[in-house]
């Protein structure tokens, strides 16, 4: 049974086993039938950009499936476009397709094409940064110290960038010991955001990656979107390793430099910024031995003079001569307080013998050595009146040598 050609456009005889078309024939069909849709507007990622003589080759792509299809951008086209485009960037386009009959390819010729949604990409970057500014993450108390020499250097990159490249020969020049843990990732493109995160996490979950070091070699405001995406500034933030955003775009800074520890203006600036310069460093501790150097001859002079003056004087010079001054001194001393002892001695004899004249002269024994007596009672108490003493009264009469006992006959007067 023969089939027909249901798809053959009016007038054409029907295609079969018997009378099959010419691929030419077929091939000018789908040309009619693709005319037929003129010109539409498409959304997609440009894939593939290239110059060629004035003229745009390059490819689209879908944003959610898998299909891609190839675009033409004639010179007079390409010469009134105002923006610059490149590969990773989302795109609107007026297109018309062609079906090429000699190869048997679909192409579209665009006609104009601009980035998507500027405006609203405009606005919602902004909310997005009022809300992490609003959540502290740019304070300036959250930027973290980066080491002085890191020992291993975290790098998030495009593959065989120039980014890549600026950074490792600095650093390498700066500093030939260092080493780096490079996570390769799109910097551009709906895949960039995803992989940047990615690449940042899993540098950071390295205990050997000291610092690290997101960079890309500038771009215009489309290709720097992934960079201001919220998963990445957020992976950034999150992270305990410092982070150097270093996207090398002056005019429009992304989010990324806002929140991470250090933002360089270039990738080579990053690595300028995180590894010291050998040779400065050699230069410094060559300064500093020759400030320690001199500090501590002008120390051990000044010493050495001080011990010259210490050496120097009376006391140090001849020390014998102090213990002769002091020994002549000390008997001097001697002699003096001998003197003065024996001269005590003779005032106090002195005074002895006058205070023992004066005690003589007012002593009682004296006034017995005369012939008087001291008349007392049988009790002890002296006798001073005749009258004390009746008759037979017992009295005890002192002389100057002894006592006698004797017994009162009374007043005689009486």
């Amino acid at each position: 049974m023969a089939e027909s050609g249901s798809g053959a456009a009016p007038g054409a005889s029907p295609a079969t086993r018997d009378t099959p078309w010419p691929v030419g024939l077929m091939s000018e069909k789908i040309a009619a039938w693709v005319d037929r849709l003129g010109q539409v507007w498409v959304e997609g990622e440009i894939t593939q950009w290239q110059l060629r003589g004035g003229h745009v080759y390059g490819k689209l792509k879908d944003l959610g499936q898998d299909a891609t299809v190839s675009f033409t951008v004639w010179r007079s086209v390409a010469q009134r476009l105002t923006s610059e485009f490149a590969q990773g960037d989302r795109v609107i386009a007026l297109v018309k397709p062609n079906f090429w009959v000699k190869g048997g390819s679909l192409t579209v010729q665009v006609f104009d094409i601009s980035h998507v949604g500027l405006g609203e990409l405009l606005e919602r970057l902004e909310r997005l940064r009022r809300q992490l500014q609003g959540e502290g993450l740019f304070d300036a108390s959250r930027k973290r110290r980066l080491p002085f020499l890191p020992g291993r250097i975290g790098l998030v990159t495009g593959r065989d960038s120039d980014a890549e490249k600026d950074v490792v020969r600095n650093a390498t020049l700066r500093w030939p010991g260092v080493q780096f843990r490079i996570h390769y990732a799109a910097v551009q493109g709906d895949r960039a955001a995803a992989e940047v995160t990615a690449g940042i996490e899993r540098l950071d979950a390295d205990p050997e990656v000291d610092v690290i070091i997101v960079a890309r070699g500038g771009g215009d405001f489309q290709n720097l979107l992934p960079f201001s995406d919220e998963r990445v500034v957020r992976a950034a933030a999150n992270a305990t390793t410092p982070v150097v955003s270093a996207i090398g775009h002056e005019a429009d800074r992304p989010l990324l430099d806002e929140v991470a520890d250090l933002r360089a203006s270039t990738p080579t600036d990053a690595a300028k910024r995180v590894v010291p310069d050998v040779g400065e460093e050699l230069a410094g501790i060559d300064q500093a031995r020759a400030r320690m150097t001199s500090r501590l001859g002008q120390l051990l002079t000044h010493e050495t003079d001080r011990l010259s003056q210490l050496r120097g004087r009376p006391v140090l010079r001849s020390p014998e001569r102090i213990v002769d001054e002091r020994a002549e001194e000390l008997v001097r001393w001697i002699a003096r307080g001998t003197e003065l002892a024996d001269r005590a001695v003779v005032d106090r004899g002195r005074e002895l013998s006058q205070l023992r004249a004066r005690l003589t002269a007012l002593s009682p024994r004296a006034t017995l050595e005369r012939g008087y007596g001291i008349v007392q009672l049988a009790d002890g108490a002296v006798l001073r009146d005749a009258a004390g003493a009746p008759a037979g009264t017992q009295l005890r009469v002192s002389l100057a040598s002894g006592r006698i006992a004797a017994v009162s006959e009374g007043d005689a007067a009486g």
